[in-house]
């Protein structure tokens, strides 16, 4: 990180405060490409339909975050890249996130002391309308429930995959909608899961998943289907090579401004294999006339009463070291699958 990123906190050690007496949160803005800091805002006064959250734990979505981080959103995507409560535009200054559970202070009667999922960038507190939250079920953690935007991602993967018992599968790429794609998938009857990573490291996340693992150059071919999510193209090219003659790959990778080169000469026409997108911004067609967002939403959050999901959550920060934190991450040289974000006090 450059001199001119540099981020001096209000003082050693000590988070800025959640909200203070004159209404002002503070949250994490990009500035320009590779360049974090931290921000007060101003928020506005909740009203009749709104909610007040203190945030409790954010997660760092490793993909898509760095990707943004990085500058690497392409400009006729900068709209369809928006997050709910996005402040600011590509390529900055720009404040975004989407994986945040808090507590609710102020709001409806019904929503007032629980613990809610919600879409928003990373920040000590928020006001945001209350159909804009979904509560935590109460067994599951406040640092699992950062999962939610995750494991909603996958559940629309596989309303779109459509998987069948019996089929054998292979998710190339272990991050975390890999992984979480994964674990849905073993709890499907008789259903042979193999999650693929160039990292050996990952076959220790699959055993506690409960899949099988391998190395690319190891993974058994002949799939019913593949889901592809590790955003390279050797990670795509390889995900084609692994399916049965007239199966298909489901990608599930944000390539933002990086090219894809495939090699089609082979076996993808002689075998009448298909390559399909997935994408969470709507519900897959395959539920879409019977589920709202609102319900897949809240599907996910049920799925994450299943503890084996903790094993995606690999290390934690204070919200004021996020500014020191992303590029680290945004770089790999702090690996991480689901890196989360304290708050003081919580």
């Amino acid at each position: 990180m450059g001199e001119a990123c540099k981020h001096v906190p209000d003082a050693p050690g000590v988070i800025p405060s959640m909200v203070d007496d004159r209404g002002i949160a503070h949250a994490f803005w990009l500035r320009a490409p590779g360049c974090g800091e931290i921000r007060p805002v101003a928020l506005p006064e909740p009203g009749r339909g709104d909610v007040l959250v203190r945030t409790v734990r954010s997660g760092v979505s490793r993909g898509t975050e760095a990707l943004v981080f990085r500058g690497g959103v392409p400009p006729d995507q900068y709209a369809r890249m928006r997050t709910p409560f996005q402040e600011g535009d590509f390529p900055g200054p720009v404040k975004y996130g989407y994986l945040s559970v808090g507590a609710v202070e102020q709001g409806p009667r019904e929503l007032r002391g629980r613990t809610v999922f919600c879409l928003h960038p990373h920040q000590t507190a928020y006001v945001v309308p209350a159909g804009s939250v979904a509560v935590v079920p109460d067994d599951v953690p406040p640092a699992r429930a950062v999962l939610a935007g995750t494991v909603e991602t996958a559940l629309n993967a596989l309303w779109d995959a459509a998987p069948l018992a019996g089929d054998r599968v292979a998710v190339v790429g272990a991050g975390m909608v890999g992984c979480s794609v994964a674990r849905l998938l073993s709890r499907f009857p008789a259903v042979e899961v193999t999650l693929v990573d160039v990292d050996a490291g990952r076959a220790r996340v699959a055993d506690a998943l409960g899949v099988g693992f391998a190395l690319p150059e190891d993974a058994a071919d002949g799939r019913d289907l593949v889901v592809h999510s590790s955003a390279t193209s050797a990670g795509l090219q390889r995900s084609l090579d692994l399916l049965a003659p007239e199966g298909t790959v489901l990608d599930l990778s944000w390539y933002g401004d990086a090219e894809v080169t495939l090699s089609l000469g082979g076996a993808f026409h002689a075998g009448r294999l298909g390559i399909r997108s997935s994408q969470v911004g709507t519900v897959s067609p395959a539920r879409s006339g019977r589920r709202t967002r609102a319900d897949r939403l809240a599907l996910a959050l049920e799925l994450l009463r299943d503890p084996a999901f903790d094993v995606l959550l690999t290390g934690e920060s204070r919200f004021d070291e996020l500014p020191d934190v992303m590029p680290r991450l945004a770089a790999g040289s702090l690996p991480a699958l689901c890196h989360t974000i304290t708050y003081d006090g919580a």
